[in-house]
């Protein structure tokens, strides 16, 4: 496996995932809005697909070997909820029709569980990300019911967007439904290290048709 699709290939995630598969050797072709912005590499192919737009996404993805969804509406978007599920669903359905079986997809740590309550239930859930973790929980219980992808969804640690950035340390913890968590009672993982954890799974597949998360 040696050809992968990185969607949302500019964005906090995205970057990262396209650097980590390039050190490796993969070759990448990456999909964003503005490819003016995707990594320059010899390696790396650029191209400009809407996810709104099915069949254009298909024809993209053909003759790749994987495909690692980072897709986001965007954190200030007025419409992330529905942007964020529907442009899900729609690259779901573009991976099925374009015949590639593994399909890795990032969510949000707020469909993890403390307890018998997931994060993004509770009281102390910040409200301006509200939307969107509750579109990535929703679009988890969507791809649960699809039995045609070898598909992975990942959940980063609780503190991905403030934790440790810049700094990848190649080790990390794993669980499945409850955060992963330090001494100090933090989940903490870099975005480069969420990289780390993606393309380890697409070697591995330790979470075939199942979520998980990571953490130091």
């Amino acid at each position: 496996m040696k050809k992968v699709v990185v969607i949302g290939a500019t964005g906090f995630v995205g970057t990262q995932v396209v650097k980590e598969l390039v050190n490796r050797g993969y070759e990448v072709e990456a999909i964003a809005r503005d490819t003016s912005q995707v990594l320059q590499h010899d390696k790396v192919t650029a191209k400009s697909v809407d996810v709104n737009d099915i069949d254009n996404l298909v024809k993209a993805l053909q003759g790749n070997d994987a495909v690692i969804n980072t897709f986001n509406g965007g954190w200030t978007n007025p419409n992330l909820y529905n942007d964020f599920l529907q442009g899900s669903v729609n690259i779901e359905k573009a991976v099925e029709k374009s015949g590639i079986k593994r399909f890795i997809t990032v969510g949000g740590a707020g469909s993890l569980y403390i307890g018998e309550v997931q994060l993004v239930d509770g009281p102390d859930f910040p409200s301006e990300i509200k939307p969107g973790a509750t579109a990535a929980r929703d679009y988890l219980n969507i791809i649960k019911e699809n039995k045609v992808l070898d598909w992975t969804f990942f959940s980063p640690a609780i503190e991905m967007h403030q934790g440790t950035a810049g700094i990848r340390v190649g080790k990390y913890r794993t669980g499945l439904e409850n955060p992963v968590f330090d001494e100090n009672g933090r989940s903490v993982l870099s975005v480069e290290d969420v990289a780390v954890v993606l393309t380890d799974e697409l070697e591995q597949n330790n979470h075939i048709r199942e979520r998980f998360t990571a953490a130091y």
